[in-house]
């Protein structure tokens, strides 16, 4: 039987999501905990590899098991011995042909960050942090450039492994709430580090440091080494991934479980 599985974590804790040989990631700790419910070794399929510090609201699996188990006992029963930081939020059996990457049709990530001169104590590695002021109307402007179909490869990391730099962004919106700012991305894939570099070229424009246009720019360049550094893995959420209603997943994204960090 085939299986998917919504997963909660927190990122700051783990090395990222993939197994390592080192351990300490989301993958193994999941992995390990499925085990002890289907008393084999598990394998698990993500929608979405997340680096060191990011978090997951919405992240998806598949998994196929012999074992004849009630849904309930691979969400409880796996929480049962999954870390604090991670928890399986549901379970539901899909079709043999479902898979928690291909059959995504797109993905979306969240990135908060603090814009204020003193960094953050209670939300330190929720959040991103940038002391100078920021101005949103020019990142604004400067983020409709990036929507639609283009080769990002100026936002693209060197050890990226996926086959093509050419994704098509949906949405780039930039909201700001008091000293939080939030930077929304929707598209059918990312590149590694793609969101982190877009926040990181924004925030240029935000600062003065570079033209409104100067995204522009980087598109038409093409070249990693021309654009601003990554930002920090802190603020980065995935928080949706969306299928076909066919699937019969409940539906995903909009988990927001602390209101001053994911407002609306």
């Amino acid at each position: 039987m085939r299986i998917a599985l919504g997963i909660e974590y927190d990122g700051a804790g783990f090395h990222g999501w993939q197994s390592q040989p080192g351990g300490n990631t989301v993958q193994d700790v999941l992995e390990q905990a499925l085990a002890q419910i289907a008393g084999a070794p598990m394998r698990v399929i993500c929608a979405g590899r997340t680096d060191t510090g990011v978090h997951g609201l919405a992240q998806v699996v598949h998994f196929d098991s012999g074992a004849a188990r009630h849904m309930t006992a691979w969400v409880r029963g796996t929480n049962a011995h999954l870390p604090p930081g991670v928890a399986v939020q549901w379970a539901v059996p899909v079709a043999d042909e479902f898979h928690a990457r291909f059959a995504a049709r797109s993905r979306a990530y969240r990135y908060v960050l603090l814009n204020r001169s003193v960094r953050p104590a209670l939300l330190s590695g929720k959040v991103g942090w940038c002391h100078r002021p920021l101005d949103l109307v020019a990142m604004q402007a400067a983020a409709v450039c990036l929507v639609g179909e283009h080769d990002f490869s100026a936002f693209r990391a060197a050890g990226c492994q996926a086959k093509s730099p050419v994704k098509t962004l949906y949405q780039l919106e930039v909201v700001r709430e008091g000293d939080l700012i939030r930077f929304d991305c929707r598209a059918n894939a990312f590149l590694h580090h793609m969101v982190r570099n877009l926040v990181g070229a924004l925030v240029y424009v935000g600062m003065g440091r570079t033209p409104v246009d100067w995204l522009e720019h980087l598109l038409a360049a093409r070249d990693r080494s021309l654009a601003a550094p990554t930002f920090a893995p802190d603020g980065l959420y995935l928080v949706e991934v969306e299928y076909a209603s066919d699937w019969g997943l409940p539906r995903q994204g909009r988990i927001m479980a602390h209101p001053q960090l994911f407002f609306i």
